[in-house]
């Protein structure tokens, strides 16, 4: 069997560089306790790309806003833990640090950074690129302005940004979208972090755009050889930046491993419900896209039993409604948390 791409064929780092722990964060409302992130675990070793990937409302977002601490002031951080290692190697719990505390700055840009969905939402409109890459690396190294500057212009030229010495004087909205990405994914490296996390950073791209920001991606992550989580809901691109995946649905990890075992051998029937939505060539003309049938329910109105049990096609009355299934675990290192995990074959065309 062909790998999917050459990463996963690469043997894996073993020094844990990020590990999740039964993190659950939840949010009051008028309509009940919101459990947005209801018991997520999982891991990046160092130097690789975890691949993140579910439906909207799955969660992937607000567990990546847990580990750089940026939640929203009414969330509550239930239970779990998340530890990281720093540069020094010294393990700190993320989970435990007061969120504006000096330490929480310090890993926050200085060793984590982070890569947003929609860059003129996180971007400041008042400040020119330049002086936000540039406030970014004196505020974690000392240097002087001037040598901020040429930093600055270093970083923009490194993302593959036209006229970089023109650009670090610009403002956001004088920016196409794929530029103002570059500019983005400049400021998150501005301080050369071990762990770069990218929350769907392609979304709002045309394809051409997306193709070279993911190239982008895979050639900063060679030259700096950091970590990445990648938060998607698009497979393909999973398929050609991660060396490992994480499965999310409604708060939850349910499924977790290699990109191979993933695309090839997937345990748990969400991923295999999702991989058979995705479009195939070689379709016979006339054929119906297979899709999930319902929606993701509400977070507030979790279903008891496993969560997945109201959309599932292989469900089992009084089994997958009644008990949480537990995170089963494959000789190979594939995890999948379901009550038959690994005993449901995918359909014909995609075995």
């Amino acid at each position: 069997m062909q790998s999917i791409n050459k990463a996963s064929q690469m043997p894996m780092p073993s020094e844990r560089l990020l590990e999740l722990d039964n993190v659950g964060v939840h949010f009051p409302t008028r309509d009940g306790l919101v459990r947005a992130v209801n018991g997520v675990s999982y891991h990046v070793n160092r130097g690789e790309v975890l691949g993140i990937v579910g439906e909207s409302g799955s969660g992937k977002s607000v567990t990546a806003r847990s580990i750089m601490r940026l939640q929203p002031r009414s969330a509550i951080n239930a239970h779990g833990s998340i530890r990281f290692r720093r540069g020094n190697g010294q393990e700190v719990r993320i989970s435990d640090l007061d969120w504006q505390g000096r330490e929480m700055r310090d890993i926050r840009g200085g060793e984590i950074g982070m890569v947003f969905q929609e860059p003129m939402t996180a971007l400041s409109p008042v400040h020119t690129i330049g002086t936000q890459i540039m406030r970014t690396v004196m505020l974690h190294r000392k240097v002087s302005k001037a040598e901020a500057r040429n930093q600055a212009i270093e970083l923009l030229t490194r993302v593959q940004m036209p006229r970089p010495n023109d650009i670090v004087d610009r403002y956001p909205h004088h920016l196409s979208g794929g530029m103002r990405q570059r500019a983005m994914i400049a400021l998150a490296l501005s301080c050369d972090p071990t762990l770069l996390i990218a929350d769907e950073p392609t979304t709002a791209l045309d394809v051409t755009t997306e193709a070279q920001i993911l190239e982008l991606l895979k050639s900063l992550q060679q030259e700096f050889g950091m970590a990445i989580v990648f938060i998607t809901h698009n497979f393909g691109v999973v398929a050609d930046i991660a060396d490992r995946v994480a499965v999310m649905y409604l708060g939850r990890v349910v499924e977790t491993g290699t990109v191979d075992e993933i695309f090839y051998e997937p345990k748990h029937p969400y991923t295999q419900a999702l991989l058979q939505s995705i479009p195939r060539l070689g379709r016979s003309h006339g054929s119906r896209l297979r899709t999930i049938a319902g929606v993701v329910p509400d977070p507030y109105n979790v279903p008891t039993g496993c969560s997945f049990h109201p959309r599932c096609l292989h469900g089992v009355a009084g089994i997958c409604d009644s008990a949480l299934p537990d995170d089963v675990q494959f000789a190979s290192g594939q995890r999948a948390r379901c009550h038959f995990a690994g005993q449901i074959v995918p359909a014909a065309e995609f075995a």
